[in-house]
């Protein structure tokens, strides 16, 4: 699997994540996928843009789109050198939050992504890679 575009973004400020969304929206069409697919992988790359920013305290998105003919889509990182996350599970259960959020992020960007994976460590930061396949 090859991707055929390959796209870094920082995430430093709140206008970071609108140009990862739409970024991620651009992407999502040149590999083809349909409206409902579009609107799951730009959903999730706003939760994690946001998180990254406001948790991760900046860092950056990866855009990899595939359009080879037998693996199509989207295949984002975002990886960030903040505090890191200390207890994955909770982290990932619907309703749990750090913030003044609705704990939906995480679990949710999980929930809209084909692939979903996670790794972090306190004091280190925090990769998320997530993707949508058509």
């Amino acid at each position: 699997m090859i991707a055929t575009t390959d796209e870094l973004l920082p995430i430093k400020q709140s206008d970071d994540v609108v140009r990862v969304r739409q970024a991620v929206r651009v992407q999502a069409v040149a590999a083809g996928l349909g409206l409902v697919d579009q609107t799951k992988i730009v959903t999730a790359a706003s939760e994690l843009a946001r998180n990254t920013l406001d948790y991760g305290l900046g860092g950056t998105a990866r855009i990899e789109t595939f359009t080879g003919s037998r693996t199509r889509g989207v295949r984002l990182t975002f990886e960030d050198t903040g505090p890191g996350i200390p207890d994955l599970d909770r982290a990932l259960t619907d309703g749990y939050t750090t913030g003044g959020g609705l704990g939906l992020g995480l679990s949710g960007a999980r929930r809209l992504s084909s692939e979903f994976h996670i790794h972090s460590v306190v004091g280190e930061g925090t990769r998320i890679m997530i993707a949508r396949w058509k």
